[in-house]
């Protein structure tokens, strides 16, 4: 069987393939007199632009087999930033075939003499940048998760069709049949990944209802909805996974919100648990859930969980990251695993501590420390304070800390000071794993 770094490394070729084998065609076969570098290098960019575009449909379509090896938050961090890429190559493109043929880009006098291809180019262009900015400054901006998402899928469309339809308008490197083929495969390719996602995924979906047995209220203004599969057996988590959640609709609306499940891996009768925090947006609504609603469930996800040899476990959460840490606790409980389990917690204050009485009662069914890191500590509070630092965290931590596995999640300030600690203690890549789920 092949292992996750194994696959991970095939599906790392089988990108690249994607994204260089349209370039190197067109070197193939027949080929249309040679030009001037800036012109040849403009359109090599824009080609690779191209083809990274179209490949975005697929970094998004949640295939576990692709995403086991990595995680989806880190396919999805990845989809971000080779999207800035492609619009970079693409824009990169445009100017430098303005600057090497001005006259290709001068205002005409009507505007039906400006040449098809270049209204295409122009309409790519502009739906890629309000694609980028839109989803770099969303939050700036104030647009609803919503809307954006629903915009966002617009764009793409929009900018990868209308780069197709300007590369086929010039043809210069398209003159053979089979080159063009290739194309009219690649699109064929991008426009079935769409339609995976948007059709033939949530039809799945369809067929597999969950329904809301209880809605629990926890401290910290969360809550917890316990869904039971609806006429089938439903999915085996592991602990510390995550799965896209559908409420108040039928699974082909374009928005799902992506939660950590935070119940026990170890439940017989497919029951899973989300508890989720009201962050002011479609949270909010969370804890009006009726009993009995029909809910749809898209999972699950992440590499974020337990199983790789390790002599304790070591979960760092900081506010809301601590339900995929509750899903690990619960199972190892169930499981009845004897090895140490620390727990480093920052809360806001003690009332807000989600899972507070739960956590007090677990530490009698396996080996489970609690530190709880308050920013805003009681008077007479004798703990840890302030956040979750690299000096709290080596306070409580015995050595030798590269037999430990660590799982880390939180606010980025604290990942990041976190990880950096990990590496100045020598504990290797493979032995700790950050979760961030800002997916936008």
């Amino acid at each position: 069987m092949v292992g996750h770094a194994g696959r991970g490394a095939v599906w790392v070729v089988v990108y690249l393939l994607f994204i260089l084998a349209p370039l190197f065609a067109l070197l193939a076969g027949s080929l249309p007199p040679a030009r001037d570098f800036w012109t040849e290098f403009a359109i090599a960019i824009g080609y690779s632009g191209l083809a990274m575009m179209g490949l975005q449909f697929g970094l998004t379509a949640r295939f576990r087999y692709v995403t086991a090896p990595w995680g989806e938050d880190v396919i999805y961090h990845f989809h971000r930033q080779i999207s800035q890429i492609a619009v970079g190559l693409v824009v990169a493109h445009a100017l430098i075939m303005s600057a090497t043929y001005p006259e290709m880009f001068a205002l005409p006098g009507a505007i039906g003499e400006v040449p098809l291809g270049a209204v295409f180019a122009f309409m790519s262009i502009f739906a890629l940048i309000a694609l980028v900015v839109t989803a770099l400054w969303r939050v700036q901006l104030n647009i609803r998760y919503e809307t954006w998402h629903l915009t966002h899928i617009a764009l793409a469309v929009i900018a990868v069709a209308a780069g197709m339809a300007h590369m086929v308008g010039w043809a210069f490197y398209l003159s053979d049949p089979w080159k063009r083929a290739l194309w009219i495969g690649l699109t064929i390719f991008w426009i079935g990944l769409l339609l995976y996602v948007r059709i033939f995924k949530p039809l799945f979906m369809l067929r597999r209802p969950y329904r809301v047995r209880e809605v629990r209220k926890e401290r910290g203004d969360t809550s917890t909805l316990v869904m039971q599969p609806d006429g089938h057996p439903g999915f085996r988590i592991s602990p510390g996974q995550f799965g896209w959640l559908t409420l108040w609709a039928s699974p082909f609306k374009i928005t799902g919100h992506p939660f950590s499940f935070s119940g026990s891996a170890e439940v017989a009768d497919g029951r899973v648990e989300m508890s989720i925090r009201n962050l002011g947006d479609f949270t909010s609504a969370i804890h009006k859930v009726p009993v009995g609603q029909r809910v749809y469930l898209d999972g699950p996800y992440g590499a974020f969980t337990i199983g790789n040899p390790a002599d304790m476990h070591v979960l760092i959460a900081g506010g809301v990251g601590v339900t995929p840490m509750m899903s690990m606790i619960r199972t190892l409980a169930d499981r009845g695993d004897k090895r140490p389990v620390i727990l480093l917690y920052g809360s806001k204050d003690w009332e807000s501590i989600t899972f507070r009485e739960e956590l007090e009662a677990l530490k009698a069914r396996l080996n489970l420390d609690v530190i709880h890191v308050l920013a805003n500590p009681p008077t007479g509070w004798t703990g840890e304070q302030g956040f979750i630092s690299a000096e709290v965290f080596k306070r409580h931590l015995p050595p030798p800390y590269a037999d430990h596995e660590y799982f880390i999640c939180g606010p980025g300030v604290m990942m990041d000071a976190i990880e950096k600690t990990l590496g100045e203690l020598g504990v290797p890549l493979t032995k700790y794993h950050s979760e961030r789920y800002s997916f936008v």
